[in-house]
């Protein structure tokens, strides 16, 4: 149930061991989030050690760790090759398909489920879990009792794509749920008039920390507030309560910047002198001037550790990804309910994190794999017992 990677990934194992599989997906067409993600470039995963990137995965449960060993980002690359979809890794090691959209590997891999033998039921939404599996169908209401089951339901942000946590009160009965945070989330900052002609551009060679969280990278001026995956990255922090603090000068440190604003002559405006001896570009001393006025006579703070005050993170639903779901305590290593073992659970429902950057969909993928081949064995063991 749940036609998004995580769902299409535990589909395409279970057909491949020679099951009849039914997908259902409440949305008219399946993986409409993946789709958008897409819009961008496809970023499917990242080309760096597997000890790396596990480490972007915070927390990560055992389980999850196993799940990620099992299919990571060199699988990730073999997998969209047998697609028929070249990859290449960019200078931050983030991988994309060469064709740069979702769009056709989502339809290699349709084709590919289909000619398994995959049903694929559109506009069909979950209702209620009982003895079976209760659906709002086109046709009206329809339950099915299947053998076993893979659910891939998604978390709660993008509603309008499909994920929004409505899942959660069908399964409480079922297995321990922690609550949804928002994750990789944009900030909302009432700017002042004077930030409008920065809007849309992006504030590249910068650091960013949110209490234990940093990156290094950029992060785009919008409208609404700050965005990118150099905020995206800490914003576990953020959600904690931390501020986001702005390094603009990364590559020099205290010293340094200290020594060239002693070279400040007396009637240089500061605008001026920043953009001129320190080589700031607008936008960087836009944000200095939004965050850090009336300026202090020392500036190295203001350019070293920028506060960013009354900066709050965007709704949930505006998130690009959430924390919270399933947790892994209620589920065995194949990711089965222990309290339901023929029960499957995959992808952003399950309660794990991790930062844009090839890091969700791999996770997604994984996990949809594991609850997969989880379901062939259950299947297997349930026809043995009759």
């Amino acid at each position: 149930m749940g036609a998004g990677p995580a769902g299409l990934m535990a589909a395409d194992e279970m057909s491949r061991a020679g099951l009849r599989v039914i997908l259902t997906e409440a949305k008219p067409s399946p993986a409409r989030k993946f789709l958008m993600a897409g819009k961008s470039g496809l970023n499917l995963t990242k080309k760096e050690s597997l000890e790396t990137f596990l480490a972007a995965y915070d927390p990560c449960h055992p389980t999850m760790v196993d799940a990620l060993r099992e299919f990571g980002p060199l699988d990730v690359v073999a997998w969209a090759d047998a697609l028929g979809q070249e990859v290449f890794a960019g200078s931050t090691g983030r991988v994309f398909p060469k064709a740069m959209k979702a769009s056709p590997l989502l339809r290699a891999w349709l084709a590919k489920l289909n000619s398994q033998g995959v049903e694929l039921r559109r506009n069909w939404r979950l209702t209620d879990i009982d003895d079976g599996f209760v659906f709002d169908t086109p046709d009206g209401e329809r339950c099915l009792t299947p053998k076993v089951t893979v659910l891939a339901l998604g978390g709660a942000s993008w509603a309008r794509l499909g994920s929004d946590g409505a899942w959660v009160d069908m399964l409480k009965p079922i297995g321990k749920i922690e609550p949804f945070h928002a994750s990789n989330v944009a900030l909302h900052i009432a700017w002042s008039d004077h930030m409008a002609p920065h809007f849309g551009v992006a504030v590249k060679n910068i650091g960013l920390a949110a209490g234990a969280y940093t990156s290094r990278g950029e992060m785009v001026i919008s409208s609404s507030g700050l965005e990118g995956g150099g905020v995206y990255t800490v914003s576990r922090g953020l959600r904690d309560g931390a501020p986001l603090v702005v390094d603009l000068m990364p590559d020099w440190d205290h010293a340094r910047v200290a020594q060239a604003l002693n070279k400040r002559k007396p009637k240089e405006s500061t605008a001026n002198f920043l953009r001129k001896t320190l080589r700031l570009p607008p936008e960087k001393i836009a944000l200095m001037m939004e965050f850090a006025r009336p300026l202090p006579a020392d500036l190295v703070p203001a350019l070293k550790r920028l506060e960013t005050p009354n900066a709050k993170p965007a709704p949930m639903d505006e998130a690009i990804s959430t924390a919270g779901g399933v947790s892994f305590d209620a589920l065995t290593h194949d990711l089965a309910f222990k309290a339901r073992p023929t029960l499957f659970a995959a992808g952003e429902m399950l309660d794990w994190d991790a930062p844009t950057g090839g890091y969700l969909i791999t996770g997604c993928l994984a996990t949809g794999l594991v609850a997969g081949r989880g379901a062939v064995n259950a299947f297997a063991r349930a026809s043995q017992d009759g």
